[in-house]
């Protein structure tokens, strides 16, 4: 086959440029811009396909969610909605015998909660939900977020539970730590202020609606007000002693639910 007169007036390392163009050009398409923080632009780029092709990344638990029978009579579902924190907590462990299950996902943002809400929460016909969200929108997981935005990913996702009569408890966002040289990076995303403002604003909106208030922080906070180092290795995750206190706190909060739930 001929080449058209014009392309064959192109020196080959010029040819050879231009062949190479449109595969630098989906590259570019597919970069993400940088936050100035390493590990986060790296996590970031990892996670490319998910947030093209999966944002809330639905098809975690879908065939899990189709795979569940309906609660049985009396039964007392609890969903677990969050991030990794969440993810990582084997509820079975801390909850033992209790029907409660764990819809967390690493590295997720509320706006990502959002978009699986209907078929990781609502679906499941639970009788109370514990939401554990916010850290990663601070930290810009998903792109920079103001607290306003995450205040009212936090609102649709109560609006949305109690129109489904499912009693919501919000948790409050965990305090992190910069003990360890690991810790430095995801502490300096996450500013003690910006979680102190998220906290006290969901601690305000539950009161106001009724809604039931978890306060992970004061437990789990030292002197300093950050997180207590024995309690996290990588300031941000909790260890085993970590998740007990929660585990403790979490049920008293989730039986207030469900006894509010039963009151209606």
């Amino acid at each position: 086959m001929s080449l058209h007169p014009i392309v064959r007036s192109i020196s080959p390392p010029l040819f050879a440029i231009l062949l190479f163009l449109p595969a630098l050009a989906q590259q570019a398409a597919l970069s993400i811009p940088s936050t100035g923080f390493p590990g986060l632009d790296e996590y970031r780029a990892s996670r490319v396909s998910i947030y093209s092709d999966d944002f809330g990344q639905l098809a975690r638990y879908r065939e899990a969610d189709a795979a569940l029978a309906p609660p049985a009579a009396g039964e007392s579902r609890v969903v677990f909605l969050g991030d990794s924190i969440t993810d990582y907590w084997k509820l079975p462990g801390y909850f033992p015998g209790k029907p409660y299950i764990n819809r967390g996902i690493d590295g997720q943002t509320t706006p990502e909660m959002l978009v699986r809400f209907r078929q990781d929460v609502i679906a499941l016909h639970p009788k109370a939900l514990v939401v554990l969200a916010g850290t990663n929108d601070i930290a810009g997981v998903t792109g920079a977020t103001i607290n306003e935005d995450i205040e009212a990913n936090y609102a649709s996702m109560a609006e949305l539970a109690r129109a489904h009569r499912i009693r919501i408890v919000f948790a409050s966002i965990l305090p992190v730590h910069n003990y360890t040289h690991d810790a430095e990076e995801s502490f300096a995303l996450r500013p003690r202020e910006r979680i102190l403002a998220l906290n006290k604003w969901l601690k305000g909106y539950c009161a106001k609606n009724r809604f039931v208030y978890l306060d992970y922080f004061s437990a789990l906070e030292d002197e300093r007000g950050m997180l207590k180092r024995a309690l996290s290795d990588d300031g941000l995750h909790p260890t085993d002693a970590g998740y007990k206190i929660m585990a403790s706190l979490a049920e008293k909060a989730i039986q207030k639910a469900v006894a509010e739930n039963r009151a209606r």
